[in-house]
């Protein structure tokens, strides 16, 4: 009788099971775990029975399995095979069918050296299930942290390049792992040090999956638990430059364009130096190459991103054209230092490359302008023409409920994909900085669309405001752009976000806060600055909000207090170019504002650079009071 028929699962037989099970005598131990594996395969109902599942991984000895893993993994040994694959086996199914609480006890968590130890003395199908039960065990903190505080996983590395799934178990483990802060330099170590040796393994190879796994763990991970300048991130930066200039394939493009976006985010000063320097010793400098080739991704994948917004392809190609947007992004600052920076000896890359660099970011910026008001108007208002028929969702918005398209993300509205972040970044920068009137004036019919998405910041998980702020500084600098901005509410909606920070000192809590607020008053100094007529009587609201404002005793951060003598300024110019008569209704407010100034020039040194505008400010104001 076979191990088969032997493990029919009836009462008597299972009893038999566990009796071999518990006896002393390994060869009994051994045939009771094949006719376990043998009943756990065939019985659907025992494997979806918890109680019995628990039962019977109570009645396996733990120092059988280390046993049979170890002995199964001396070479020498005849049986080791059947004795290797047959532990890999039951901890493969246990590591399934145990119910969460199961999973993390020591038990099957203690089993993680044995298991990486024998991986190099595996093969075939028990690799692969060896592999997967690690995969399953690490996916739970006590597990993770097995993997972590074993000392040698090099069994594991070393098969990394033609077993993917290694690098999902490494991931896994890190982002499950240690996680308090003396654990933390515990994770940093680890991943220093097995990222390093990956490099080495990766060596001659194209080393796309290892890409694609930097690109997937790195944005996932807490930076405080990161090595802070990592000696692998040269070779990591080697790898994607030999895959841009060689051709690359799909997948090789996906790699290189995540891992840039993530080792930029994650290592940003050191990643710049090593990316986009021009080290002088190429005739067609790497980053020419490089932007282009994304700038290029870009433009032949937008005209046809609508229609794939259901897609299930859609996530992995919105993420790479987000990283793709991100990377161009991060460039275009890394290039704007550079070119202000007087102490470079060499240019990032030579005049005719920027140039033609130049040409190639307008081409690719005037579609993105397109494809951003194609996917707003799927997402929000509809098409002119379409049958109401066709538009059967609802999108509630800050200007109130619009029916969507079909074709519409159902999973992500426009406010709500990362992508479209992305997007605008890069597109505000460009606007910003690049003096192209044809783009500019192609951008200001997104003025809704950028208002929308300024507003739609307050609820949602993304914040689009600083990146709407500086398109905004772009558009207003011709009359155009200021009206479609005042036309679509701008002024207000602007307006009453700065007074929301300023009320709750948020400014003085964090720089990005402050920054804001730096932003918002030059958008608004730009457009009263510029208003033909003077200052609009509603637009004198906001000094009367700005007399109610509460200055703090104390301002710790520099952009701070800079924020705040922005604010007066924008006070003071809103109150010169109103006419007298508006002036005389608000000398009340002028002269509060005033007391607010005198109560921000204290937080002011005298050798701040800031002294100067504030005693302007109070010099404006008084004479105004």
């Amino acid at each position: 009788m076979d191990v088969d028929q032997a493990a029919q699962a009836d009462p008597a037989n299972l009893a038999k099971i566990e009796e071999l099970l518990k006896t002393k005598n390994d060869t009994q131990r051994f045939v009771g775990l094949a006719l376990l594996r043998s009943v756990l395969d065939n019985s659907a109902d025992i494997r979806q029975n918890t109680a019995i599942i628990q039962h019977f991984w109570s009645c396996i000895s733990s120092k059988f399995l280390d046993r049979l893993l170890k002995t199964g993994s001396k070479p020498s040994n005849p049986d080791g095979k059947d004795m290797l694959d047959l532990a890999v086996s039951i901890l493969h199914t246990f590591a399934i069918l145990l119910p969460a609480t199961g999973k993390g006890q020591s038990k099957l968590v203690d089993r993680v050296p044995s298991l990486v130890d024998a991986v190099l003395y595996s093969s075939g199908e028990t690799t692969d299930r060896l592999l997967q039960t690690l995969f399953t065990i690490v996916s739970n903190r006590e597990g993770a942290e097995a993997l972590i505080l074993h000392e040698d996983i090099s069994s594991l590395t070393e098969i990394a390049p033609s077993h993917a799934i290694v690098l999902d178990i490494l991931r896994h483990a890190w982002l499950n792992g240690l996680t308090t802060s003396s654990e933390r330099h515990v994770v940093s170590q680890h991943v220093d040090k097995v990222l390093q040796n990956l490099c080495v393994i990766f060596k001659g190879t194209d080393a796309v999956t290892l890409l694609s796994f930097l690109g997937a763990f790195l944005p996932q991970a807490d930076l405080r638990a990161l090595p802070k300048h990592p000696k692998w991130l040269p070779a990591m930066v080697g790898f994607i430059q030999n895959l841009v200039k060689s051709r690359p394939t799909v997948d090789a493009r996906v790699a290189y364009t995540n891992a840039s976006a993530a080792l930029l985010q994650s290592y940003p000063q050191d990643t710049m130096a090593l990316l986009f320097v021009n080290t002088g010793k190429e005739e067609k400098p790497f980053t020419f190459l490089f932007i282009n080739l994304l700038l290029i991704d870009i433009r032949s994948s937008a005209p046809t991103l609508l229609e794939k917004l259901n897609d299930p392809a859609y996530p992995a190609i919105s993420r790479r054209l987000a990283s793709a947007f991100d990377v161009v992004c991060i460039f275009l600052g890394f290039l704007i230092r550079s070119l202000e920076d007087e102490r470079l000896e060499t240019m990032v890359m030579p005049p005719e490359s920027l140039l033609k660099m130049r040409k190639n970011l307008g081409e690719t910026m005037s579609v993105t302008v397109e494809y951003l008001r194609d996917r707003w108007d799927a997402s929000v208002a509809g098409a002119m023409g379409l049958h109401p028929d066709a538009r059967t969702g609802s999108a509630e918005t800050s200007m109130g409920s619009h029916k969507t398209l079909t074709w519409d993300s159902m999973k992500d509205m426009a406010d709500k994909d990362p992508f479209i972040l992305s997007a605008l970044r890069t597109l505000a920068i460009w606007l910003r900085e690049d003096e192209n009137e044809t783009l500019r004036k192609e951008a200001t019919g997104l003025t809704d669309v950028f208002l929308e998405l300024y507003q739609a910041s307050d609820a949602g998980e993304l914040d689009f405001r600083s990146p709407t702020l500086v398109a905004l500084e772009g558009l207003l600098t011709f009359k155009k752009g200021r009206e479609m901005f005042l036309l679509h509410d701008g002024w207000t909606i602007i307006s009453k976000d700065l007074m929301k920070i300023l009320r709750t000192h948020a400014e003085d809590e964090s720089e990005g806060n402050a920054e804001l607020v730096i932003d918002m008053v030059r958008v608004l100094l730009t457009v009263a600055e510029e208003e033909e007529s003077g200052t609009l009587e509603s637009w004198l609201d906001l000094i009367t909000a700005f007399a109610a404002w509460d200055v703090p005793d104390s301002v710790t951060l520099a952009k701070a207090r800079e924020a705040h003598v922005g604010v007066l300024q924008l006070c003071c110019t809103l109150l010169t170019r109103a006419n007298s008569g508006m002036r005389s209704r608000y000398r009340h407010s002028t002269a509060a504002i005033a007391g607010a100034a005198s109560h921000v020039a204290k937080n002011i040194q005298a050798a701040d650079d800031l002294n100067e505008q504030i005693t302007d400010v109070l010099d404006t104001l008084r004479a105004l009071s």
